[in-house]
C-alpha cells in the first residue's frame, strides 16, 4: 500500500514557555466547563497554576511500555487521540480526527484535523499516526496495552491528512474506543523509537507530545510540571489554568495533610476511607465523587498457582478446585464495611454494575448463593478433586500503588481464606515498580490487581483479561470464552450483544482465571475555589478545565 510522503517540519521549541511551578493531578469530570469542539491551543492560562497530588506512580512515559491507570492519567495530559471522551459523556468522538467512521466492514478510516501540531512544533500528520500503532504492535512490550489492537491488522496512510485502520473482524463495534485508549495516544516519530521505548527523559527533552499539556520538568515519581501546549486542536478545547505541577507522594498520610492544609489544590488517588470521612467535614475542601468503573481482583497464574501446570504436581482439575475453594471463602460485604467503609462495594461479576451486560454469575455459583462465603463449599469442591488440606498459598499484593488499605483488605482476605484450615497463605508484598514487572514473570501464583477502565464498555472488562492475547500473561487461554467475545465485539445488534456477553462472564465464571471482589467510585477533594474537577465515565481526570 501507498505510503504518503511525509510534509518537512517546523522546528521551533516550544519548551521554555513553561518552566513554571506547574500541577498535575489525576481524575476526570468536569463542572462549569464550555465544551471543546475544534477549539485548541494553549489557552489564556487565566485559571492560574493548579497545583495536584497523587500517591499514585508512573511506570513508564513511553506509551508502549505502560498500561496502569497512573501511567495512563498522565499521558490524558500530554497526547492527543484520534477519538476521545468529550467532558461529561461516556461516549467517544472525534479529537485529533476531523472525522472517523467504517467505510467498509473492515476499514476503519480517520481524516485528521487541519493544522495539528506536537509541541515542538513538528507537524502531525497521518504518516504519525501509522507510526503510533505500528510501534504499539511491533514493541508489543510485556507492560504495554498493544493487545488491545488485537483486531488490527494494518495501518494504511491514504495521504498527510487520512489513514485507513485495516481490520481482521467486521464491523468491530469497539474499535473507535480502543483509539481512545492507553493503546491510542498519538507519538511524534521524530522523537520516539520504532522498535523500543523511548527513555522519559528524551521524551520531554524533545517535546514530543500531542496534547494539551507538554512536560517542562520530569522527576518520576517526584514531580512532574505541565504547561500548556501549542497545537492541540482537538475536542477537549483550550486549557483553562496557566499550568498544573503534581507532586507524588509515598503515602495516603502526608497527601492528606497537603490537602487539608492548602499546600495542594486537588488530591487524587488516593485517599484512605478514614482520610475521606475526616476531610469531608473541612469546610475549605469539597469531596467530588464520581461513577467508577475501578475493580479489585485476584489474579492466578495458571502454571504457578497450586497444582499449575508448571509445579510439580500439576493437576487441571485440582487447580479448578482451588481457586474454587478461594471463590468460595471470599466475604465480599466484610471487606466493603470493614475495610473501605462502603466506597468501594462488592462486586459479583466481571462487567461491573451498570455497565450493559453485567451479571453477577459469581454470586450464584460460588459462595452461599447469596452473596456470602459458603466454607463447607470450599470444603466440598478441594474434597471432590483430591485436593489435601491445608493447600499452600503464595498470594502477592502491593500498597504504594493500590493504597495503605490493601494492607488490610488482604489481611482479611488472608484470615477468611485460613479460617477454616483450608488454606496456609504466604501473604507478601512488593513495591510496585518491581511488582509489575515480577507479576509477567511467573513470579507471583497468585496475586492482586486492580482495573481502572480504558474506556466504558463492557468489552474492556473481557478482552484485556481473557481472550488469548490477555495483558495478564497468566496462561489461562479458553476456545469457549475467547470467541464470545470476539463474538461480541462485532455484534451489531444491540440484544444480541448483549446476551454475548453475559454468556462470556458465565463461561469465565466457571474458570475463575480472575477473582473480582470490590468496585469503587472516583473521588477527589479539592479546595473551594477550585472549580473544573470533573469525575464523569470517560474514566479519565483531566486537567484542563481545572481553574479558580
Amino acid at each position: 500500500m501507498a505510503l504518503a510522503g511525509k510534509r518537512r517540519r517546523a522546528g521551533s521549541m516550544v519548551g521554555a514557555a513553561a518552566a513554571l511551578g506547574l500541577v498535575l493531578a489525576a481524575c476526570a469530570d468536569t463542572e462549569n466547563i464550555d465544551g471543546g469542539g475544534d477549539g485548541g491551543g494553549a489557552g489564556g492560562g487565566a485559571g492560574g497554576v493548579i497545583t495536584a497530588g497523587t500517591t499514585d506512580t508512573v511506570t513508564n512515559l513511553d506509551p508502549a511500555g505502560a498500561y496502569d491507570n497512573g501511567t495512563s492519567q498522565v499521558h490524558a495530559q500530554v497526547f492527543g487521540y484520534l477519538m476521545n471522551t468529550p467532558y461529561g459523556s461516556s461516549e467517544v468522538e472525534p479529537d485529533l480526527a476531523e472525522s472517523a467512521e467504517f467505510t467498509s466492514p473492515t476499514e476503519y478510516t480517520v481524516t485528521l484535523r487541519e493544522g495539528l501540531t506536537f509541541a515542538n512544533g513538528n507537524e502531525l500528520t497521518a504518516s504519525d499516526v501509522k507510526f503510533s500503532f505500528d510501534r504499539q504492535v511491533g514493541i508489543a512490550h510485556a507492560n504495554g496495552p498493544s493487545s488491545l489492537l488485537y483486531n488490527l491488522e494494518e495501518v494504511e496512510v491514504v495521504d498527510d491528512l487520512t489513514v485507513t485502520f485495516h481490520l481482521g473482524s467486521e464491523n468491530d463495534q469497539v474499535f473507535p474506543q480502543i483509539l481512545s485508549s492507553p493503546a491510542g495516544p498519538i507519538v511524534d516519530e521524530e522523537v520516539f523509537s520504532a522498535d523500543g521505548l523511548t527513555p522519559a527523559q528524551e521524551i520531554v527533552d524533545n517535546e514530543g507530545f500531542s496534547g494539551p499539556y507538554t512536560i517542562t520538568d520530569y522527576s518520576e515519581n517526584e514531580l512532574i510540571q505541565f504547561a500548556p501546549a501549542d497545537g492541540y486542536g482537538g475536542i477537549l478545547g483550550p486549557v483553562e489554568n496557566a499550568g498544573v505541577s503534581l507532586t507524588y507522594y509515598t503515602d495516603e498520610t502526608s497527601m492528606k495533610l497537603a490537602v487539608q492544609q492548602g499546600d495542594i489544590d486537588v488530591a487524587h488517588r488516593s485517599l484512605s476511607p478514614t482520610d475521606l470521612e475526616d476531610l469531608s467535614g473541612n469546610e475549605n475542601l469539597t469531596v467530588h465523587e464520581g461513577p467508577g468503573g475501578e475493580i479489585r481482583y485476584i489474579v492466578f497464574n495458571f502454571n504457578t498457582q497450586p497444582y499449575g501446570a508448571e509445579t510439580e504436581q500439576a493437576d487441571p482439575e485440582r487447580a479448578l478446585a482451588v481457586r474454587q475453594a478461594v471463590a468460595h471463602l471470599i466475604d465480599r460485604e466484610a471487606l466493603s464495611e470493614e475495610i473501605y467503609a462502603g466506597t468501594y462495594t462488592p462486586l459479583y461479576s466481571y462487567v461491573p454494575e451498570g455497565l450493559t451486560g453485567a451479571v453477577e454469575p459469581l454470586r450464584e455459583m460460588y459462595g452461599d448463593g447469596e452473596g456470602g462465603p459458603d466454607p463447607d463449599a470450599a470444603r466440598q469442591a478441594l474434597e471432590d478433586a483430591g485436593v489435601e488440606t491445608p493447600v499452600q498459598l503464595d498470594l502477592q499484593y502491593n500498597s504504594d500503588h493500590y493504597g495503605n488499605s490493601s494492607d488490610e483488605e488482604y489481611a482479611m482476605i488472608e484470615s477468611q481464606l485460613e479460617a477454616d484450615g483450608l488454606f496456609e497463605v504466604n501473604l507478601a508484598q512488593t513495591l510496585w515498580d518491581t511488582y509489575s514487572q515480577e507479576r509477567t514473570q511467573d513470579l507471583y501464583p497468585a496475586y492482586q490487581l486492580g482495573w481502572f477502565p480504558d474506556y466504558s464498555d463492557a468489552d474492556n472488562y473481557l478482552t484485556p483479561f481473557f481472550t488469548d492475547e490477555t495483558f495478564l500473561l497468566n496462561h489461562y487461554d479458553d476456545a469457549e470464552a475467547n470467541e464470545l467475545i470476539r463474538q461480541q465485539a462485532v455484534a451489531t445488534d444491540e440484544a444480541e450483544r448483549t446476551a454475548l456477553i453475559e454468556q462470556a462472564q458465565e463461561a469465565v465464571a466457571e474458570d475463575l482465571s480472575t477473582i473480582p471482589f470490590l468496585q469503587g467510585a472516583q473521588i477527589a477533594v479539592a479546595q473551594n475555589d477550585v472549580e473544573g474537577v470533573t469525575l464523569d465515565s470517560s474514566f479519565k481526570f483531566r486537567f484542563a478545565p481545572l481553574h479558580r
